[in-house]
């Protein structure tokens, strides 16, 4: 009688002890996703950088000049804005402009992410003065 109520308390400690390590588990799984987590989902992310996908590249003026108005519109109504910067070492700004763009140069565009998502595009080429 003796060891079985010795086995009946190891087993209850076993699985306490599991039901605490899945506990440990869980509330590790969500302090991850609570970090690494944008805000947005997998498919929303890959929706949101399909708009400016088909710009990186070397592009005519005239796409850029449509790259430029895709990104004032969706900063018009996203809390994190997308950010051009004009030329290598030029400055990133939420609303660019279009009048330096000339329609028939070829302009390299560049994509850089952040947590996914395209942050900031690099536009480089010849500008108007």
């Amino acid at each position: 009688m003796e060891n079985a109520s010795k086995a009946l308390i190891i087993a209850g400690a076993i699985l306490l002890a599991i039901l605490l390590i899945s506990l440990g588990i869980m509330i590790f799984n969500q302090a991850q996703d609570t970090v690494s987590n944008s805000g947005m989902s997998e498919a929303e992310i890959t929706a949101f950088n399909n708009k400016f996908l088909k710009y990186e590249g070397n592009q005519k003026g005239t796409m850029v000049k449509a790259m430029v108005q895709e990104v004032l519109a969706n900063n018009a109504g996203d809390s994190e804005k997308v950010k051009v910067k004009f030329g290598a070492s030029g400055t990133e700004t939420e609303s660019p402009k279009t009048e330096k763009i000339v329609s028939a140069n070829t302009y390299g565009v560049a994509l850089a992410y952040s947590n996914g998502r395209v942050s900031v595009i690099t536009v480089t080429g010849t500008f108007a003065p």
